[in-house]
């Protein structure tokens, strides 16, 4: 196929999202709504809400949509279901059913349409969840997600900001996505690259949420559109400092020579900007620093667990996911959010 699906959008993936500062504004004037049934809103900025039905029983409900990042519309379609799905992983629950969100230009071949949502259902059905239908209009560019529904026992829900001094920080998939696919725009990225990118981000959180349960996990987010130094700023959440072991991150060889090549993204220099209070990136090699802010599309779990078990659980999760590692710990508070070893 050739590069009209990826040419008709402008941006695409998680690299799409308005940026952290533009979205904190608009949410601070919107009215604070409470509830003893509402256990996570939007004011912490959590993967999904969770509403308690019963004591015993919570729905935890999100949404995600975005462009295309990839030529392909099935594989397309299997990325952003994906990514959709990961919100609920990362609360610890499963998925019940989805809804498909779908915006597509009236004049577009349908049938790129139809391979869409054959690869979301795709990726719904290896969730074990049900897809129950779904809202379409007509747009200028293709965009695709899926609205999604799970359910967790309330007292097992896991939030993105309930890290513990001492935890240690498990990254289950590796960084540079964002920039493998920037590169890919402008067909300067080898085959390989994007082959290894788009397995990655077709790959379900699922197995690695699968490996977390039977241990001792204070919080957990997926790493998305706003980088790994936003996610772990919110994980930090003022009260303490992550220590990032910078020689232990996993990422793509290609998108640190592709960094260094100043193949970037915008989004990945918006992230740069919201974070620059929180964190002094000066003393990294610069094609790191990319890293760490490249958007990433369905992106893997940062998982904060007990120290004595971290090592048990990395050793799990590696077997689904080989590129895991260990790649920091949870400190006392100090002047930023995170600071690097």
């Amino acid at each position: 196929m050739d590069m009209e699906f990826l040419s008709s959008c402008t941006s695409g993936g998680c690299g799409a999202k308005i940026g952290p500062d533009d979205l904190s504004v608009i949410l601070k004037k919107l009215p604070v709504f409470s509830s003893d049934q509402l256990l996570v809103g939007y004011d912490t900025s959590d993967d999904a809400a969770v509403y308690l039905l019963k004591d015993d029983e919570a729905i935890v409900a999100t949404m995600d949509f975005f462009s295309p990042m990839v030529e392909d519309p099935r594989s397309f379609g299997r990325i952003a279901a994906a990514n959709a799905l990961s919100d609920v992983y990362a609360m610890g629950a499963e998925v019940l059913f989805a809804l498909n969100i779908v915006c597509f230009p009236e004049k577009m071949d349908k049938s790129i349409l139809g391979e869409i949502l054959q690869g979301g259902a795709e990726k719904l059905k290896e969730a074990g969840g049900l897809l129950c239908g779904g809202h379409s209009i007509y747009d200028k560019e293709p965009k695709y997600g899926l609205s999604v529904t799970g359910r967790a026992h309330p007292k097992h829900i896991i939030r993105n900001n309930t890290c513990k001094i001492g935890d240690q920080l498990i990254l289950t998939k590796p960084l540079g996505v964002g920039i493998i696919m920037a590169a890919h725009r402008v067909e300067m990225a080898s085959a390989d690259a994007v082959s290894k990118a788009v397995y990655s981000m077709e790959r379900l959180n699922k197995y690695a949420a699968e490996k977390m349960k039977s241990y001792h996990v204070h919080a957990c987010t997926d790493i998305t559109g706003f980088g790994l130094l936003a996610h772990l700023d919110e994980m930090a959440d003022k009260t303490h400092t992550i220590e990032l072991r910078v020689k232990d991150l996993p990422y793509f060889k290609e998108a640190y020579d592709y960094a260094n090549d100043y193949l970037l993204t915008a989004a990945g220099q918006r992230n740069r900007n919201h974070m620059k209070d929180q964190v002094n990136v000066e003393e990294l090699d610069f094609a790191i620093q990319e890293l760490l802010f490249d958007p990433q599309t369905s992106g893997g779990l940062m998982i904060s667990v007990a120290k004595d078990q971290a090592q048990s659980l990395l050793k799990e999760i590696k077997e689904v996911e080989p590129n895991a590692s260990i790649i920091g710990e949870v400190r006392e508070r100090q002047e930023h959010s995170i600071i690097f070893s």
